[in-house]
């Protein structure tokens, strides 16, 4: 059991179209995920962002390996020095008016936690929680001020 994938699903009150555009457009990926100096949603694109707590920051290193418009995109995750590789994907599903959201994150276990414990799998899963049941959640479906 230890070696399964971390999956979280959600279902946002948006479109499918205004979903994608939030997990493939680096100028609406920066209000909710990470600030990327480029993000083309294109098999072999490869970025990287810093990530991590105050104190340290590690270099993600990432490859997109799929890509299906307005259904799903995959990336490679990994981090610059480190062994260790895994799989970030994203799915949606439309849901009437609404969108449901599957993000699976494979290879975990590959990261060296022995060296990292940050690597650890329950970090992802309190991160990824955050980011996208409340992080995203929350910039998909806020209300427009006037």
């Amino acid at each position: 059991m230890k070696d399964e994938p971390f999956v979280i699903e959600r279902t946002f009150n948006a479109s499918v179209e205004k979903v994608w555009k939030a997990i493939t457009d680096k100028n609406e990926m920066k209000k909710w995920y990470f600030d990327l100096a480029e993000f083309k949603p294109e098999v072999g694109f490869e970025f990287q962002f810093l990530g991590g707590t105050e104190e340290k920051k590690w270099l993600h290193l990432c490859k997109i390996t799929e890509v299906i418009e307005q259904k799903r995109i995959t990336y490679s995750w990994r981090y610059d020095g480190y062994a260790g590789i895994s799989f970030v994907t994203f799915e949606l599903f439309p849901d009437g008016i609404n969108t449901r959201l599957k993000l699976t994150h494979a290879g975990l276990e590959s990261f060296p936690v022995d060296i990292v414990p940050e690597f650890k799998k329950e970090n992802f899963v309190e991160g990824w929680n955050y980011i996208i049941g409340t992080s995203l959640k929350d910039y998909l479906e806020k209300k427009e001020r006037l």
